[in-house]
């Protein structure tokens, strides 16, 4: 029987750590082996000093590598990379129509990974649409978006003509922004023959071809009723946002923020809000019939001595909301304020709402604010009180990144 080798003698000096080349190689827990060498190199045999053994706590161990503490700039730097991993923003290119084109600067100006994108917008002599889509082969693999905005049916056809040739571009994904559904507040039959647009609309949107990267992506915010996000089909992945936290935001810049009431004009806006708005005091309005009309009451809440601000999902001719502000002032409300995401304001009913300079809130609202999910609006309203407008912007530009 072979002789059994004699171990090595032990080294005199106890604060060296002596690791021969096979027992590093053998070592599941060194490899691969990042330590410091002594300038002692020897053939066979290469001798690995750890000094200051009386400090473990400088050294962190795991099985891929040794770092030392962070006290040098070599490991603050590695430390650096390891804890805080790159940021891979998403790069986008935005396509807009026309209607949007000062909302799309807003997003890109929001977000260095946003870059936009034109399109020739022409008609032919019989009035149909003649259109372009500038560098389409520079678009191939690249995530690719369209701000829309179907402000009337006329323009509805030569936008959906472009959001359906996109997708066929090659491009990995696509993302259509459509802030406002328009047709959301004719979303049910109420008799034999009655057309739920908004249901056509929903599955004209969820055939838009698959790009490269799956199904359309569509972002759009406030929808009218509920149950339209079960309108549509597998092919596009709805993604509903909200103007809320613009709101909230808004309102916490306000000299009387501690003050504020919300008002809801009727149980659908109390049902689509109240969770966003829980941590105000909540003011209740119903519409009841008196014969041949219908009246504002207020349900529930007290106004008195408060500014309420009456939040809904859109306006068109304001009726609603002018006979819920009148019955607000009439017990006891100090201030009235209005916030729509979607001001519609058809044949420019927007004139009917006053300024409040103080004193008169059956009479004029202190703000009326609104975003920008309705460009045609904004460009009528801008710099005219008692209206403010909160962009979508930043919500959209973080939006596209997901």
């Amino acid at each position: 029987m072979a002789a059994t080798p004699p171990l090595p003698a032990p080294s005199k000096n106890p604060s060296l750590l002596h690791l021969s080349k096979t027992s590093i190689s053998s070592s599941p827990l060194l490899k691969p082996p990042e330590l410091r060498y002594s300038k002692e190199r020897h053939r066979n045999q290469i001798r690995c000093e750890i000094r200051s053994f009386e400090n473990p706590q400088n050294w962190t161990v795991d099985p891929l590598r040794i770092i030392q503490n962070p006290s040098s700039s070599v490991s603050m730097a590695a430390t650096a990379a390891l804890d805080s991993p790159a940021k891979n923003s998403k790069r986008v290119c935005l396509f807009y129509c026309a209607e949007t084109k000062a909302l799309a600067e807003r997003i890109a100006a929001e977000s260095d990974a946003i870059e936009l994108r034109s399109i020739t917008w022409r008609t032919f002599e019989d009035g149909f649409p003649n259109l372009f889509i500038s560098n389409a082969h520079g678009i191939r693999g690249q995530h690719v978006a369209f701000l829309a905005s179907f402000s009337s049916p006329a323009v509805i056809f030569e936008q959906l003509s472009v959001i359906y040739a996109l997708p066929k571009l090659f491009v990995s994904s696509f993302a259509l922004v459509l802030p406002f559904f328009p047709t959301g507040t004719s979303e049910r039959m109420e008799e034999e023959g009655d057309v739920a647009t908004a249901f056509t609309l929903a599955r004209i949107l969820s055939n838009i071809p698959i790009s490269s990267g799956g199904p359309t992506s569509l972002v759009t915010f406030d929808i009218h009723a509920l149950q339209e996000r079960f309108y549509f089909g597998d092919n596009v992945l709805p993604c509903f946002e909200s103007g809320i936290p613009l709101l909230k935001n808004r309102l916490q810049q306000l000299p009387d923020s501690d003050n504020i009431s919300i008002a809801f004009p009727d149980d659908g806006a109390w049902k689509r809000f109240h969770k966003q708005l829980q941590h105000f005091p909540t003011i209740v309005c119903a519409k009841v019939r008196e014969g041949d009309q219908r009246i504002v009451r207020l349900k529930e809440g007290d106004p008195r001595g408060r500014h309420v601000v009456i939040v809904d999902d859109l306006v068109q001719s304001g009726g609603t909301l002018i006979e819920c502000q009148k019955v607000l002032a009439a017990h006891g409300a100090e201030k009235i304020s209005a916030y729509v995401t979607h001001g519609i304001f058809p044949k420019r009913s927007w004139k009917r709402f006053q300024r409040d300079n103080g004193g008169c809130p059956e009479n004029g609202l202190t703000y009326f604010w609104i975003t920008d999910s309705c460009p045609l609006t904004v460009k009528e309203v801008m710099n005219t009180p008692p209206f403010e407008v909160l962009s979508l912007a930043s919500s959209i530009a973080a939006t596209l990144q997901i």
